[in-house]
Parts: C-alpha cells; structure tokens; sequence
C-alpha cells in the first residue's frame, strides 16, 4: 500500500456483495469471483490492525423479487434470503465486528447500490468516515452503483481494481470508466 492507500482513521473499508451465488457454482456466477477473496482478506486484516471499520454489503432478496427473470427483471433468481447462496464467501475472513449492509430487500424495487435506503451514508458520517475503499461483485453492477453513490455521497472513493470482477468484461471496462468520470480514484 502507498501513502495515498494507506488506511488511516477516517476511512472505511466496504466490502460490496461478495456472496455465495456471485462466485463460480452460485446461481449468477461471476468469472472469477472468487479470486478477489485473498485480495479482499488481505484489505480486511490491514483495515482490522488498523482500527478502520469494515462493511459488509449483500443483496438478500425475497422470493420471486422484482430482479429476478421469472418477474421481468434481468437476473435469474440469486441471493434469496437466509440461502447458503446469500451466505458471504466462505473464505471470505470478515471480523467479528462488521457492519453489514442488506440490500435488495424490496419488493418493488432493485437496489444495487449499498447506499440505497440502507443509511449507509448516515452511518459512515456518524463515524466521521471521509474515505472509502471499495471492493466486490460485480464491477459493473453493485460495485459500480456503490462506487457512483459513494461520490455523490461526498465521500473520497478508492476502488481497490484487484479485488473487483465484472459480469462482463465489456461492461466492466465500461463501469471502471464511469466511476473516473465520476472521481473514483482505481487502485
């Protein structure tokens, strides 16, 4: 880590969606997925010695949610609540302490983003949080909306690339992208 990566108080490290049914054999694989986990571990334990609160995010959606295919949306039935799909990775080494952040629980809606209606952006304030690493599945869907949100929220925001993966590699050069245009700093 440089001095610019260096966790320090006044940052956060948010973990977004690194579940079960995103990695490979889950109900909506991401290529790959679970290789960012030792990347992620290795964020979790620097942020754990240095006192910097981890988040947690994941999508916990009910049966038939608005998301899925079977309903319109575009993705097949994936994170259904209290599911070993919606389980965090198992290799994934989150502290006995993590916040974390359930979303897609609505029934009329999506929420890709771990800002949307969950307070996050309350909590991290309340924290004195001024910066966020972002890391997770997928790059160009939930990472990418959190990442967006995160800025819009005001908040210095790393996208720490290794630990990151897209649902597609078009659409993932394409998020990486926005998320510069948008001030996201890629690391």
């Amino acid at each position: 880590m440089t001095e610019t990566t260096q966790l320090q108080p006044g940052d956060a490290l948010l973990i977004v969606d690194v579940q079960n049914d995103f990695c490979p054999g889950g109900a909506l694989p991401i290529d790959e997925g679970d290789r960012i986990v030792p990347v992620a571990n290795r964020w979790i334990e620097a942020a754990t010695t240095a006192s910097i609160p981890v988040f947690a995010s994941r999508d916990w959606h009910p049966n038939e949610h608005v998301s899925f295919d079977e309903r319109g949306g575009p993705w097949p039935p994936h994170c259904l609540q209290d599911s070993s799909g919606a389980a965090f990775h198992p290799d994934l080494r989150l502290p006995g302490n993590v916040i974390k952040v359930t979303k897609g629980t609505r029934f009329d809606q999506d929420q890709n983003s771990a800002f949307d209606q969950t307070g996050l952006a309350t909590e991290l304030r309340a924290r004195d949080i001024r910066r966020v690493f972002a890391m997770g599945l997928a790059q160009d869907v939930c990472v990418l909306a959190t990442a967006l949100d995160a800025r819009q929220e005001g908040f210095e925001t790393l996208l720490v690339k290794e630990a990151t993966r897209p649902v597609s590699p078009d659409r993932g050069e394409d998020a990486l992208a926005q998320m510069r245009r948008a001030g996201v700093i890629l690391i």
